[in-house]
């Protein structure tokens, strides 16, 4: 029956127990997430840095594993055999192509595995020495990125909450490094190392890595903290003064304890974030010292190694420098990319 709209009678209905529809349609909450998670869910939708991630997930991954089961070494000339004359066919080879002797072990009925990018003047099989060089820049950029962090975050942090003399004495180291030219103090520092590190190697475990590969750690760790440095110093002078700060000291905390247990887990979004973004730098400044020969040891090869060994046929082989050119790009706009989307993801100050 209708209720009469002037009845001052209460309508039980109204009372009844809602349904799981109505709750539904009534209570729409947003289900508990962190901060990660909700970072990780904007990357994902970031489509240009997703792309860029499986770019170089896979990059990085086929670096690791085709040397163990491609059949060819980046360092095995294979027209050099103990015992036998020296095969020149092997030497030059084009993409796909094949040498006199490979020929003839196919005519028996053999099966020769491709040259995908030929050989080098050596024989050496190109494909696998741009696999091992990716690898090489990989492990160089991502190791010197690690160092840059810890030197960068350990004096960016002290500078920033300790302030006063301290702060003004690293500041002052800061600027100094960031007056002097840039890639001629690192042309300067590879070459000088290069010399003393190479005796002073010799017999040790580190004889295997090489003295250039040292030396550009050592450069790394010497030069390009600065950026880093001044970013966190930036973010503990702005913490230093919050509530959960001053709690801490007023119980007797100590500073070290402070700045890992508070400031550093609250400054990790812009740490991961310039870390992301000092990988593809440290990747160039390797391939660029690799090119000018600074860089690796040889038969060891690197990207910007290939390219330069590449200068010498250009005319008749100029894939030899497009190829390690067009992998050297691709990591170096996929690493930024990505960077870029986690700036984008992770940046508190972008997704208020």
């Amino acid at each position: 029956m209708d209720k009469n709209p002037l009845s001052l009678q209460v309508n039980m209905d109204d009372f009844l127990p809602a349904t799981e529809e109505e709750k539904a349609y009534m209570v729409q909450m947003r289900p508990s997430s962190t901060f990660f998670k909700d970072g990780c869910r904007r990357l994902f939708k970031n489509k240009v840095a997703f792309v860029s991630m499986i770019v170089i997930i896979l990059i990085t991954l086929s670096s690791i594993i085709l040397p163990m089961v491609w059949p060819y070494s980046y360092q095995t000339q294979l027209g050099v055999q103990p015992g036998h004359p020296v095969d020149p066919s092997f030497n030059n080879l084009g993409p796909m192509e094949y040498s006199s002797t490979e020929h003839a072990a196919m005519s028996r009925g053999e099966s020769v595995f491709p040259h995908i990018f030929g050989t080098d003047d050596h024989g050496r099989d190109y494909f696998i020495r741009i696999v091992y060089g990716t690898r090489i820049s990989l492990a160089v950029g991502f190791f010197a990125s690690i160092i840059v962090l810890v030197v960068g975050m350990t004096l960016g942090s002290i500078a920033g909450f300790m302030g006063g003399r301290v702060d003004m004495i690293i500041m002052r180291i800061v600027d100094v490094i960031y007056s002097l030219p840039d890639m001629l103090m690192v042309i300067l520092l590879a070459s000088v190392m290069r010399e003393t590190l190479g005796s002073a190697l010799e017999g040790t475990v580190l004889q295997a890595i090489g003295s250039n590969i040292i030396s550009l750690f050592i450069i790394f760790a010497l030069l390009y903290w600065c950026s880093m440095a001044r970013l966190i110093r930036g973010q503990i002078l702005s913490l230093r003064e919050q509530e959960y700060v001053l709690a801490a000291e007023a119980t007797g905390a100590k500073a070290g304890w402070i700045i890992k247990k508070h400031l550093i887990p609250n400054c990790i979004s812009v740490i991961i974030i310039s870390t992301a973004l000092q990988i593809p730098s440290a990747i160039f400044t390797e391939s660029f010292l690799s090119f000018l020969g600074l860089g690796v040891n040889a038969p060891m090869p690197s990207l910007g190694s290939l390219a330069s060994e590449a200068l010498n046929g250009i005319t008749s082989y100029p894939y030899r420098l497009v190829i390690p050119a067009i992998v050297i790009s691709l990591i170096v706009l996929g690493l930024n990319l990505f960077g870029d989307g986690l700036r984008d993801a992770f940046d508190p100050k972008l997704n208020q």
